[in-house]
């Protein structure tokens, strides 16, 4: 008589894992999603299109976009920095360093807006100062892009450590006893290591600089076709009750993110496969 074996599960309690993390999951973010993404369509696709081809609208883009990729390009250069530094030197109070690092995640981003305006605004003596040069930092998109790179510097650093620490030194070394440059070193050998984890940080530090409002409500002014970025239009059109618009815009960021995101997690998958 043949006996029947039931296969087990690979992973024990699978299932009920599964099951819990979808539930969640569909909690806390489908559901939200999936009423954000009705709210365009109890309206007609020419209304729509007159919110996303609103000059207010494109000027707002157009700066949300430039100045979170200054931020990020920013970020990329001195993230890379400071990660190679605090992996590959020996510093003395190490775990400060780290721990200022991560103060951005944990510092209400409010509160950097009204400190960067308190230090950079016209009427503060560093400000004053700058403004003498002829910088003019608040209430221009360059308090905005220093905005960004406070929020956003963690980013690059935290995606970068976990693979220098993984660099083997010793094959820098034979490189270079075979006669290699420092620059050879690098193009041939870290860069290669390297550049998935420096875009994933570039892209993260950009998607969060699109959607930033705390740290840039103050510094920029929010004056319209100068500094007013895509966050605050859709703050200032729900207090003017214009919820149908203030949806579609947001619904429109949130596709470009979900975009770039996909697109990184997509390259993350080509690189690990080979």
């Amino acid at each position: 008589m043949a006996i029947l074996y039931r296969k087990k599960d690979t992973i024990p309690g699978y299932k009920w894992s599964l099951g819990y993390t979808l539930f969640w999951l569909f909690l806390i973010v489908l559901i939200p999603l999936m009423h954000l993404f009705s709210v365009p369509f109890q309206t007609t696709l020419s209304n729509i299109g007159d919110i996303l081809g609103n000059s207010r609208f494109l000027y707002a883009l157009s700066i949300t976009l430039g100045t979170a990729a200054a931020a990020a390009a920013i970020n990329l250069i001195l993230g890379s920095i400071v990660a190679w530094t605090l992996v590959r030197y020996p510093l003395k109070g190490k775990g400060i360093w780290d721990t200022l690092i991560d103060l951005p995640f944990a510092l209400p981003t409010a509160v950097a807006g009204i400190t960067l305006t308190t230090l950079l605004g016209p009427n503060s003596p560093f400000g004053h100062f700058l403004g003498t040069l002829g910088i003019h930092v608040a209430y221009t998109p360059m308090g905005i892009i220093i905005a960004l790179v406070f929020v956003g510097f963690p980013f690059v650093i935290r995606c970068l450590q976990p693979v220098l620490l993984d660099l083997s030194k010793e094959v820098e070394e034979a490189a270079k006893s075979l006669g290699a440059t420092p620059w050879q070193v690098f193009r041939r050998i870290l860069f290669p290591e390297m550049w998935p984890a420096m875009l994933s940080g570039f892209t993260l530090a950009f998607a969060r600089g699109i959607g930033e409002y705390g740290s840039v409500i103050f510094i920029s002014g929010n004056m319209p076709f100068r500094t007013e970025v895509v966050s605050l239009l859709i703050m200032t059109k729900l207090e003017q009750h214009d919820t149908l618009g203030a949806t579609t815009i947001a619904l429109f960021m949130l596709t470009l993110s979900f975009v770039m995101l996909w697109g990184l997690n997509y390259i993350q998958g080509r690189v690990q496969r080979g």
